[in-house]
C-alpha cells in the first residue's frame, strides 16, 4: 500500500476540518496509470455557502501554511461541487446529493480508499 508522501494531504484535511467539512475521504490513485491525479480528497458541506467556505479555507490554509497555490479551481458559480487542482492532488468539495450523484468513490473503487472520522 502506498501512503501519501505529500504534506499537502494533511494541510487539505486541516483546511476542511477548520470549516467543519464532513465525510472526508482520501482516494489514493497513485497506482492507477490512467488517473488524472495521484490523490483525490473528497468532502461535503451542508449548503452552497458552506461548500464555498470550505473550498476557500483549503486554498487560504495551503497558501498561508506552505505557500502552495492551486493550479486551477472551479465550481464556485453554483457551489454544488467545487474542484481545486493542486497538480498531483485534486480536492472535491460537494453538497451531499451531488457527491452521491457523481459517486467518485465507486468510480475509483480499485484505488486505496481511506475514510476519516468527522470532526466534532
Amino acid at each position: 500500500m502506498t501512503k501519501p508522501t505529500t504534506p499537502t494531504i494533511e494541510l487539505i484535511k486541516e483546511g476542511i476540518c477548520d470549516r467543519k467539512g464532513r465525510n472526508i475521504t482520501h482516494i489514493n490513485l497513485s497506482g492507477i496509470e490512467s488517473a488524472a491525479a495521484s490523490h483525490f480528497i473528497i468532502c461535503e458541506g451542508t449548503s452552497t455557502t458552506h461548500v464555498a467556505a470550505i473550498a476557500d479555507n483549503i486554498r487560504e490554509h495551503l497558501q498561508k501554511s506552505a505557500g502552495i497555490k492551486p493550479y486551477n479551481y472551479g465550481g464556485y458559480e453554483a457551489s454544488q461541487w467545487i474542484v481545486i487542482d493542486y497538480g498531483d492532488t485534486f480536492v472535491h468539495v460537494f453538497l451531499p446529493e451531488f457527491r452521491q450523484l457523481y459517486n467518485l468513490e465507486e468510480l475509483w473503487n480499485d484505488a486505496e480508499i481511506t475514510e476519516y472520522p468527522n470532526p466534532d
